[in-house]
């Protein structure tokens, strides 16, 4: 039977930031710490080893594949922070035009510090992002 890898579990969130070696990412990780719970209205909480993510949902794809995930979160890589908000297929391409310096993939973006992009358009985002999720997979 699969077992996720990625499970919400009762790690210690500042322990964890406390632990990114590069002080700045740890200062961006405190800051995003209140953006996404002020957003979210949700605690932060440990998904997987590296992950903090911010309330859940219960996803069921056509394979017949499901389990849960945050319903947005971030994680303050070695390489890059790494914000897990969806992008919805193109949808949100005019706010990540506005969001500054990033790269994307299909549910994350990618940036290299938080002085790179524009915080008022990050929140857009985030706030989009919990509402598509929640909209795709009511509670």
């Amino acid at each position: 039977m699969y077992e996720p890898k990625m499970k919400e579990h009762d790690g210690d969130v500042i322990e964890f930031i406390e632990s990114v070696e590069n002080p700045k990412k740890r200062q961006d990780a405190y800051r995003l710490l209140e953006i996404f719970e002020e957003l979210s209205g949700h605690p932060p909480k440990m998904w997987g080893p590296s992950i903090i993510g911010f309330g859940s949902y219960h996803y069921i794809y056509a394979s017949g594949h499901e389990g849960n995930a945050p319903l947005v979160g971030f994680s303050p890589r070695k390489a890059k922070i790494s914000l897990y908000i969806g992008t919805s297929e193109g949808e949100n391409e005019p706010l990540l035009n506005e969001l500054g310096k990033h790269t994307s993939g299909k549910s994350c973006v990618y940036v290299n510090k938080l002085d790179d992009i524009n915080e008022d358009v990050l929140k857009k985002i985030i706030a989009k992002s919990i509402a598509d999720i929640q909209e795709l997979y009511p509670a």
